[in-house]
């Protein structure tokens, strides 16, 4: 599977794939959810007390994924009901721990456009627990504040800010390029735009796949959706600044205003 999956072909693989939902558990257990997914909430697995950033900590992420009966060679397809981003957020941790990428799926839409079609429960599973073991992912996205501090005059790097343009207009990374994440996300299947439309929009920024592109929000929520659609792309040289705003203002990094 692509990083990112059709409603049609996560329903043909349910029983082949572990399907986590990281909304709510209030929306995971009284609105329904789907067929065999455990319930991961997305504040559990944040939390700036853990590593780098928001990460929640290898242990603590151990704890997550071996109650939800999750073995670190399972492959998992992840969703919200927010187009995405909340999942996008769960399935960079799990790569950031070390998960298999290639076995690391977005359900393309979210809840909403799930149940439009297919079917939908409110039974619980009771996963056997597993004894899940993160790792240093081999080939970590991550980079320090040096390196983004470095990155600001190198042109050979551009710079995405994710978040909405007033955002960006109230202060941004010298020199970035804003692309808010929602940009790539189709109104109406809750999914991504078309392939030529992505391609397009991300031309018009200059977010090239022959160069090197580095990721910043403000809590690393939002790249993590758009660093799984530029992957999905081909985009092989991705840099994803997991502090973001947050470290950067807090160490008093360069920022610039205006659109």
């Amino acid at each position: 599977m692509d990083t990112f999956v059709s409603a049609e072909r996560l329903a043909y693989r349910l029983d082949d794939v572990r399907v986590v939902d990281v909304r709510d558990g209030w929306e995971y257990e009284g609105i329904g959810h789907l067929p065999g997914a455990v319930s991961i909430p997305f504040a559990e697995f944040r939390s700036r007390d853990g590593d780098a950033g928001m990460l929640p900590g290898a242990d603590r992420w151990a704890d997550l994924l071996s109650s939800a009966g999750i073995d670190a060679d399972d492959e998992v397809v992840a969703y919200d009901d927010t187009h995405g981003v909340f999942a996008a957020r769960f399935l960079v941790t799990a790569e950031l721990y070390g998960h298999d990428t290639g076995k690391l799926h977005l359900l393309d839409g979210d809840y909403s456009a799930w149940s439009r079609e297919h079917e939908v429960t409110t039974d619980v599973p009771d996963p056997e627990p597993t004894e899940y073991e993160p790792h240093e992912s081999d080939e970590s996205p991550l980079v320090t504040f040096e390196e983004v501090e470095a990155a600001l005059a190198d042109d050979g790097i551009v710079l995405v800010d994710t978040r909405e343009a007033w955002e960006y207009e109230e202060g941004h990374l010298p020199g970035a390029v804003q692309l808010d994440w929602m940009e790539l996300v189709d109104a109406d299947s809750r999914g991504l735009k078309p392939r030529d439309e992505l391609q397009s929009v991300l031309a018009d920024r200059g977010i090239a796949p022959d160069r090197r592109v580095l990721l910043y929000c403000n809590t690393a929520r939002r790249i993590s959706h758009t660093y799984l659609v530029l992957r999905h792309l081909g985009y092989g040289n991705l840099a994803f600044y997991e502090g973001s705003l947050t470290e950067w203002e807090e160490r008093g990094g360069a920022m610039e205003t205006g659109a």
